[in-house]
Parts: C-alpha cells; sequence; structure tokens
C-alpha cells in the first residue's frame, strides 16, 4: 500500500535534510511511546531521541530497536510531559526539561504527534519544541480535528456531545474529556505560527480511510491500493482535509 500523506512529507523532508547536512538526520519524538514512528525512521537510517513518561513503553521501544536491528540509532529517555516542557513545573524536580534532555538547537525532525492535545500549556509546548531545533529543521504536528469529533458524536447520536465539541473554545466535551483541547486548520496554523516557525504544509490524515467498513476491503480485490490513493488525493483538498480525524502540519524554524 501506497504511504499516507504524513509519512510522505516527512520522508520527503528527512531525504532533503540528509542531503543538506550529508548525514544521518537527527530526530526528536516527543511523547514518542513504544516507538511506532521512531523504530521505522531509525530503519530509514535516522538517529531517533523518544522522550517518553512510561516506563514500559521505552521497554517496548528498546526491543522493537533491537529486533528491527537498529537499536544503535535509537535513544530512549524518560520525561514526564509537562515538567519536560515547563523547567517551572512542579515536577520539574525529578522530571528533566525538555533543554536538558535534548540539546537545543540539535534536531532536524522534531515529532510532536498526540501531543498538543494534552499539554497544559500549548504555547509554552511549541516554543519549547522549537527551540529543539536546528535552523532550517521542521515540527511535525499531528493534533485530533474538532470537526471530525463532531460529526462522529451527531452520526453516533450523541447530539449533545456534539454540540459541545462545537461550541467549546477548546473543543472539547467536558471536564471528563481526556484532551484537553482539539483543533482545526486555522487555529493549528495560527498556534504554530505565533511559535515562529512557517507553515508549509497543513493537510488531512484519515480523511476517509475510518469511514470504509473493512468488510468493503476485504471483499473488493484492488480496494485497499484504491483507499491509499484516494486518501493521499483527500489529504491536500478542502473541504475533505478539514473533516480528518486528524490534522497534521510540517511548520519550519526559520535558517
Amino acid at each position: 500500500m501506497r504511504p499516507d500523506a504524513v509519512h510522505r512529507v516527512l520522508d520527503a523532508e528527512l531525504q532533503a535534510a540528509r542531503q543538506r547536512r550529508g548525514a544521518a538526520p537527527e530526530v526528536l519524538d516527543v511523547g514518542g511511546g513504544s516507538g511506532v514512528w521512531a523504530v521505522p525512521l531509525a530503519e530509514q537510517g535516522c538517529r531517533v531521541t523518544v522522550i517518553e513518561p512510561s516506563p514500559n513503553a521505552l521497554a517496548t521501544l528498546h526491543r522493537r530497536a533491537k529486533e528491527a536491528g537498529v537499536a544503535d540509532l535509537v535513544i530512549g529517555v524518560q520525561g514526564d510531559t509537562e515538567s519536560m516542557l515547563d523547567p517551572a513545573s512542579g515536577s520539574s524536580a525529578t522530571m528533566p526539561a525538555l533543554g536538558e534532555l535534548a540539546p537545543t538547537g540539535g534536531a532536524d525532525v522534531v515529532l510532536a504527534h498526540g501531543v498538543l492535545e494534552v499539554v497544559d500549556d500549548v504555547r509554552l509546548a511549541v516554543a519549547a519544541m522549537t527551540a529543539a531545533l536546528r535552523p532550517g529543521g521542521v515540527v511535525s504536528v499531528l493534533v485530533a480535528n474538532r470537526y471530525a469529533a463532531v460529526l462522529g458524536r451527531a452520526l453516533a447520536g450523541r447530539l449533545t456531545d456534539a454540540r459541545h465539541l462545537l461550541d467549546d473554545p477548546d473543543g472539547r466535551v467536558g471536564a471528563a474529556d481526556p484532551l484537553l483541547r482539539r483543533f482545526d486548520l486555522d487555529g493549528l496554523a495560527e498556534l504554530l505560527d505565533g511559535g515562529g516557525l512557517d507553515v508549509e504544509v497543513l493537510q488531512g490524515h484519515g480523511v476517509l480511510s475510518d469511514l470504509v467498513p473493512g468488510a468493503v476491503l476485504e471483499a473488493t480485490p484492488g480496494a485497499t491500493e484504491a483507499l491509499a490513493e484516494l486518501e493521499l488525493a483527500a489529504a491536500a483538498r478542502s473541504p475533505l482535509r478539514d473533516l480528518a480525524t486528524r490534522l497534521h502540519a510540517l511548520a519550519r524554524r526559520p535558517a
């Protein structure tokens, strides 16, 4: 199956970074978990530092990297997301800040996939990740989409929740919502612009694939490949991208 829109953009950026530096790209994966992104990137020759609060996830990361033969290219560091981003937070005495875990200006690419929805201070998070970049480096951000959540709740008959998601300034259902915020494209672009980054890519991820029943893919020859091509075509086209399950942005630190 063809790579999805996020992988396609990252692959192109990492190839460009390799050509610029004449060396393996340095990737910082913030909240990278068990290495879903880190291990495949290491298999492509990147050096990847994963910052993750869960020791169990880090153990899985190290095992996966070893099994893939890239243990020498993957570094796992335990760090709490909140204190990592905010050296002044109450827990910073036990968990180091991002600047202590990764060299300032040392990364060609910072991954922030599924991070900005859960940090307390989203602007501080963007500033910390930007500082970790080399001039000319990029942040790859993948976040939950407010409008996809509205549609999902409405189609499930949860109309009150859908209205809360639509009206709430942060795109939340209520205080019990596990996410602190959801984004739309304009809000995501404004956040990254405000952090001193130049937004180069705004696209959808999971535009249509989450809507196609698995039975259809299994029963129709060539359907999986056709859906992958359709996803790539829809990822950058409004209004389809505006309704994707997740939103993806690539934003560059000025050289």
